[in-house]
């Protein structure tokens, strides 16, 4: 017997081979458990999942091609929109790559404001990550204790730079705003109070019969497996592998801060769990030197063919009206090359490729998202397990539709 299987987006016809007992499950694209636009084919035989189908798209909407329409700029705000629980990582991994191209480095100080940003962002993606899974599972009281923390995350975020989700707060060369002294105060009252909601997160469930059944030796994932697809971020982690771009690639000054990252040994849903929750308390220990240790000095790049000038040279100086005119009128002017950047984004290796025929808007632009290589082993990870095992591997893998598909 031979079943098709229709994709929502298009009449393309996908033909399968199935068992006449085998039954046909849909898993999305429009259900809780994918938390996005996911649409996964299982065949089961009892509760049995003996083969998986993942069809991706469904969040498509041109990320890229947009960019090439665009100055560099002015993509800033459609790099929130790739991981949007934790867009401000996306802000810095972009600008990275910008300044990589120009050949120029933000200030000290905006570094330290970008290592405090991209901290912040990982644990609030961790804490979705976490929370949501265990909510999966059927542990709803884990994340009412910590979820709450990234509501004070998002807190401090809107405080930073006017946005709580979609925060487009890097710029070319630096930052939009300094942090004053109210927000270093909620940061450092968040760094008080939050190591004790990890401990009660790991009361609640590290040592937990149900949580650890539900969790230990589903979706085992071999380190040699991981490296063939292309495993980066805690997934990688989780399988054994000590990798890390804070680490071993440093950008921001990361060389400068001491932190451990943490590894587990069977890559499995329960290892991942472990790694993103050591991983909080390691961005605590980063975020509490950065924060005692920010220096001096501007927040932006003084260079005003890359970043806007002060307002009261625009409306004093002709020098300043004229480059503030052309920066946002023009936009910056780039040398022709091409360049690779990668950031240790909350989920692993965001990367992006751009390539400048010396304009004011990219010829091309490539996001690599941490995602995709990541939910491509899902079909493998799921065989041989139960449907409600798919749940819990899935949440696990931390997969965003909006970096997935772009």
């Amino acid at each position: 017997m031979r079943g098709i299987i229709y994709t929502a987006m298009t009449d393309i016809k996908k033909e399968i081979d199935i068992k006449t007992d085998r039954m046909i499950v849909n898993m999305g694209p429009s259900h809780p458990v994918t938390h996005g636009t996911l649409h996964i084919v299982l065949e089961l035989e009892g509760e049995t999942i003996e083969a998986s189908h993942t069809n991706i798209g469904y969040l498509h909407r041109g990320v890229e091609k947009l960019g090439e329409y665009r100055t560099y700029q002015k993509f800033i705000p459609f790099t929130d929109r790739l991981n949007y629980t934790s867009s401000i990582n996306n802000n810095v991994g972009y600008t990275l790559a910008v300044e990589k191209l120009l050949g120029i480095q933000s200030p000290p100080r905006a570094q330290v404001l970008e290592v405090i940003a991209c901290e912040l962002g990982r644990i609030a993606d961790h804490i979705v990550c976490v929370g949501i899974n265990a909510v999966d599972i059927g542990a709803f009281t884990a994340f009412l204790y910590i979820f709450k923390y990234r509501e004070l995350i998002y807190d401090i975020f809107s405080r930073m730079c006017g946005a709580r989700l979609t925060t487009s707060y890097t710029r070319i060369g630096g930052v939009s705003r300094d942090l004053d002294d109210e927000t270093i105060r909620m940061i450092r009252d968040f760094l008080t109070r939050f190591p004790s909601a990890i401990d009660e997160l790991e009361a609640l469930l590290t040592k937990n019969r149900i949580f650890y059944d539900r969790t230990r030796g589903i979706g085992e994932f071999s380190l040699e497996n991981a490296i063939q697809y292309g495993y980066t971020g805690p997934c990688l982690r989780a399988a054994g592998l000590e990798w890390d771009l804070r680490k071993k690639m440093p950008y921001l000054g990361y060389e400068n801060y001491e932190f451990e990252v943490p590894t587990g040994t069977r890559g499995d849903v329960y290892d991942r769990y472990l790694v993103r929750v050591e991983e909080m308390r390691q961005s605590v220990r980063i975020l509490e030197q950065a924060i005692e240790n920010i220096p001096e000095g501007p927040v932006i790049i003084q260079d005003h063919k890359i970043a806007l000038p002060q307002k009261e040279d625009v409306y004093n100086t002709i020098e300043g009206l004229v480059s503030h005119m052309k920066l946002v009128m023009e936009g910056v002017q780039a040398p022709a090359g091409e360049i690779y950047c990668a950031t240790e984004a909350a989920n692993g290796e965001l990367g992006f490729y751009i390539v400048s025929d010396g304009g004011t808007k990219p010829y091309r632009i490539r996001v690599r998202p941490p995602c995709f290589p990541i939910f491509s082993s899902f079909d493998e990870q799921v065989q041989g397990h139960m449907v409600a095992d798919a749940v819990s591997i899935l949440g696990s893998l931390n997969i965003i539709a909006g970096e997935l598909d772009r």
